[in-house]
């Protein structure tokens, strides 16, 4: 087998690679061919590769296994192959089910990192911390942005957009000093007492709360915001941080009923409403981390968006900062996605109009859908590491075998949609997405 890892080509702004030059160069001493694309706009320059001993070509028609990161039009798959990327079908998004039916066709084998998950169904290879770096990274520069265009001096005004900085480390120094003038300073008075409310507490929560904490921060509880958020008289070289969790988020559609998170995980919004709305105008900023999908309750409607910023209101809320994004989904004034180049826009919810950038009567949505790759070569490395111990076991596998009779860690065959032109068991239901 004949390892190649391709240019990425879905997006101008993606410049993450799944292997590093490192990594690419232990496969090889391992006894494991394996080459890179030539690639201009990769975090990790052709002579990064070339360095480390991997050769560098100008296309991967002499490989079996293919490796990148984002989504493969069509018509560049080919008959045979073993393709490892992100897929985005399992849910038989739309837009996706041709490239989908192209690999069956060709006979292809697909390898989805988002169902690379252990035993309890927790995914092993993911970018979510990283998405959550960038992310909070990029909603502090929004908040700044905003008191600009509000005539607002303030410490954010230092921070830059995350993609702006050639390493993490530079948006880090730039907080750590954004912290000592809020150290001796404190905050505007116009958003004192400034609160950060997180939805979620895993990897992109913990990502993003990992960037605010270097801010002279004091965590607050749920119960604990409707008191702090309005009271004037606190220390302004605090800013406040609270997590909502499940329980905090939703309730039981039963009067006095008990939360339970696997009842509601089952049941969703059959048997649970939102409450998120009792918190909304007690936040500076929102920075939206779960999952969601239609079987739960929203967690921003429109209608609320109309509410908070209806004639003569001026909520506290300037800026949801939507990791998730979701398109009108948990945050449902999330109305598209943005891109690196063009980051925000501002959801008016009197009219539904959208502005691009940071001025109109409405919170600044920082809805940036490939948020990891503004920060590509931390990463990068990070996804590497992981990915790389999978590689040999794929690579030295008999795949004449059937699939049943395949013999590969239980954490590849899982995610394994699609094998040598068919829909694997597991992934069987996609038939009825692929027909439509």
């Amino acid at each position: 087998m004949k390892i190649g890892v391709r240019s990425e080509d879905k997006s101008q702004w993606e410049r993450r690679v799944p292997l590093v030059p490192g990594d690419l160069k232990a496969l090889r001493e391992g006894g494991i061919d394996a080459v890179v694309q030539a690639s201009s706009h990769r975090a990790f320059g052709d002579d990064e590769f070339d360095r480390a001993g991997v050769p560098v070509q100008p296309d991967l028609g002499d490989c079996n296994i293919i490796i990148g990161i984002k989504e493969i039009p069509p018509a560049k798959l080919e008959a045979g192959k073993i393709y490892l990327f992100f897929p985005h079908v399992i849910k038989g998004q739309p837009g996706n089910m041709p490239m989908l039916r192209r690999l069956i066709e060709l006979n292809s084998t697909l390898v989805d990192y988002e169902r690379i998950v252990d035993e309890k169904n927790r995914r092993l290879i993911f970018f979510g911390r990283h998405a959550g770096l960038a992310g909070m990274i990029n909603a502090i520069w929004s908040l700044g942005k905003r008191l600009e265009v509000e005539g607002v001096p303030s410490a954010f005004s230092r921070l830059k957009q995350a993609r702006t900085y050639a390493e993490l480390s530079g948006a880090q120094e730039d907080m750590a000093r954004i912290a000592a003038r809020i150290a001796a300073e404190g905050v505007p008075q116009t958003i004192h007492p400034l609160v950060v409310g997180f939805t979620g507490y895993g990897n992109v929560s913990q990502g993003a709360q990992e960037i605010l904490d270097i801010l002279p921060v004091q965590a607050i509880s749920p119960a604990e915001l409707k008191n702090v958020a309005h009271d004037r008289s606190r220390d302004t070289r605090v800013v406040y941080k609270v997590v909502f969790k499940e329980e905090d988020l939703v309730e039981p559609l039963a009067a006095g009923g008990a939360f339970d998170l696997d009842d509601y995980f089952r049941r969703g919004k059959g048997g649970y409403r939102s409450v998120f709305g009792r918190y909304l105008n007690d936040l500076t900023v929102l920075v939206n981390c779960v999952y969601w999908d239609e079987r739960y309750p929203r967690l921003l409607t429109l209608e609320q968006c109309r509410s908070l910023w209806a004639p003569g209101r001026s909520p506290k809320l300037k800026v949801i900062g939507d990791i998730s994004c979701d398109v009108n989904g948990s945050v449902e004034c999330t109305v598209k996605p943005t891109e690196p180049g063009n980051p925000v826009y501002v959801y008016e919810p009197a009219t539904g109009k959208v502005n691009d950038g940071f001025e109109g009567d409405g919170p600044v949505m920082m809805a940036v859908e490939i948020l990891p790759s503004e920060i590509p070569r931390e990463s990068s490395i990070d996804f590497s590491r992981v990915l790389n111990r999978f590689i040999p076991q794929l690579a030295t596998a008999d795949l004449s075998k059937s699939f049943a009779d395949l013999d590969l860690p239980p954490e590849l065959k899982r995610a394994m949609i699609v094998y040598k032109g068919e829909l694997t068991p597991e992934y069987a239901y996609l038939k009825s997405a692929l027909s439509r």
